[in-house]
């Protein structure tokens, strides 16, 4: 009834915060040069080689799970794909750079700021609202340097949010195909993060909340079912590349006692060395966690200043179905990535996947600021219409000034990341292991491998194994590694090169010169 009635002046503006949303994100990527970070460097790296004609191969290892021996490797048989077939259909119109990956990530900044805008009108029932939840989007504080890389937060971000938005109207609606197409975003939100899968797991939850047995049962019928025809093509690749259907080691994270063991070589997360390690580490472990996440969703979820505002308005939503599959979503996203998946998820996961909850959490920022003002002006005899000018402003204006600020954080850390590779000055045919291999291609070319969550023994059988010439270690070292670092209990098969203070550099001898490489 609502749309109904005012549609076309909604039509209208959905059209301005689009254009808005290209102009906003054509000038924030021209201010970003580089993907910047491990994960944009190698969806990057991923989509160059496709664009090139090199099949969709990897020459960078970032984790031996599931790698095979020899560079390069087939690609993504950890990571999902979706970011990398993005920047590559940037790349396939506009040439092989990293300008060209960016434009393709544009046009979901724009949905994603759309998002917002329908989101606000459907819960506040205002275009002030609207607007005000499509500029807190587009201005989404520490997650907007994100969306105008080669990273996951623009794809899942939008079908994430797609997802979810879909299945609350397939909820309030009861048609069956609004929950088809949410099997269909939770696809495309699985290719671009294996923790897309929370998204099919709520849907059929949401499909069968008060709905009549057969239709709830059809409903989820529907979602899971678009959901497998989107993927099956994807499962298809893994299962002739790896002989599973789903990338390998995922769920193993759940059992890290660090983040380093990513980089584990023999490759491998135990659930034995997890347990071994003791109930006071365990949830210790969870505690440390939960200290990182809870002061994140603050910043990254709540811009700081909007956080009371959206959890006033999602209590006072708590019963619009639309929002259904997000009061699900929000607090199970947050409960794994803290509980279960502890170390990956304060190292990201829970920013990146976050990133579906912008548009919903920016409109009830919206939402909450209307009500609670309504609630003081007829207490304190305030102008209704004149305090939500004013307070809407300055929640856009703050959430503008945080975007911009770590816009020109980030974009100083990114610009700037290339000057360690390439004054490394190593050989261009060398194979190197390194702390971030991605990052070392981008720059360099150097094809390399993960520096191992190991000692410095297992290099030896590394270096048969991937080809690696040179040793490149910082000060960002996995724990084995220290001596290494420190130049101390060396093995004769590392010749010392180079060190200066914040790097050294041993090359690999070969076989029977002066060490032996097994």
């Amino acid at each position: 009834m609502f749309f109904s009635r005012v549609a076309p002046i909604y039509r209208r503006d959905m059209l301005r915060v689009v254009f808005l949303a290209f102009l906003i994100g054509a000038a924030a990527s021209i201010l970003i040069e580089q993907p910047g970070y491990t994960d944009a460097f190698y969806y990057y790296n991923a989509a160059q080689r496709m664009a090139s004609g090199l099949g969709m191969t990897d020459a960078a290892i970032w984790t031996y799970i599931g790698a095979p021996a020899g560079l390069p490797i087939p690609s993504h048989l950890y990571w999902q794909p979706l970011p990398s077939f993005v920047a590559f259909g940037g790349m396939s119109l506009f040439g092989v750079h990293f300008g060209a990956a960016q434009l393709a990530f544009l046009p979901l900044y724009a949905l994603s700021a759309a998002l917002g805008y329908a989101l606000g009108a459907l819960l506040s029932k205002s275009r002030g609202g609207a607007w005000l939840a499509a500029l807190l989007t587009l201005f989404s504080g520490y997650y907007f340097p994100y969306w105008f890389t080669t990273s996951t937060v623009a794809p899942f971000g939008v079908f994430g949010a797609l997802s979810l938005l879909s299945m609350g109207l397939g909820r309030k609606t009861g048609l069956w195909t609004w929950f088809a197409l949410s099997g269909a975003c939770a696809a495309l939100a699985h290719l671009t993060r294996s923790d897309g899968l929370l998204l099919l797991v709520i849907l059929p939850v949401v499909a069968m909340w008060r709905a009549a047995l057969r239709e709830g049962l059809r409903a989820a019928m529907a979602g899971v079912l678009a959901y497998g025809a989107l993927m099956a093509p994807w499962w298809l690749r893994t299962l002739a590349v790896t002989g599973a259907p789903l990338p390998i080691g995922g769920l193993e994270t759940a059992f890290m006692r660090s983040y380093d063991e990513i980089a584990n070589y023999p490759a491998g997360i135990r659930l034995t060395d997890f347990l071994s390690w003791g109930v006071e580490n365990i949830i210790g472990s969870r505690l440390w966690a939960l200290s990182v996440n809870v002061p994140r969703f603050i910043g990254e979820q709540g811009m700081i200043a909007m956080l009371p505002l959206m959890l006033y308005g999602a209590w006072r939503k708590r019963d619009e179905p639309v929002l259904s599959g997000f009061l699900l979503y929000a607090p199970l996203l947050f409960a794994l990535m803290t509980f279960i998946f502890a170390f990956p998820g304060a190292r990201g996961g829970l920013f990146h996947s976050g990133a579906a909850l912008v548009p919903f959490w920016a409109a009830l920022g919206a939402v909450g600021l209307d009500d609670a003002l309504t609630y003081i002006a007829l207490r304190r005899r305030w102008r209704l219409s004149q305090a939500k000018a004013v307070f809407g402003s300055a929640l856009a204006l703050w959430a503008i000034s945080l975007s911009l600020w770590t816009l020109g954080n980030k974009r100083a850390e990114w610009n700037n990341s290339g000057a360690f590779y390439t004054a490394l000055n190593l050989p261009r045919e060398a194979i190197v292991m390194i702390n971030d291999p991605p990052a070392l291609y981008y720059f360099t070319g150097n094809m390399g491998v993960v520096l191992p969550n190991a000692p410095p023994s297992s290099i030896s059988d590394l270096a048969a194994r991937y080809g690696v010439t040179h040793v490149v270690v910082d000060r960002n070292h996995t724990q084995p590694m220290g001596a290494l670092w420190r130049g101390q209990d060396v093995p004769s098969f590392l010749e010392p090169l180079y060190y200066d203070g914040t790097v050294r550099i041993y090359r690999v001898r070969a076989q029977g010169e002066g060490g032996e490489v097994n």
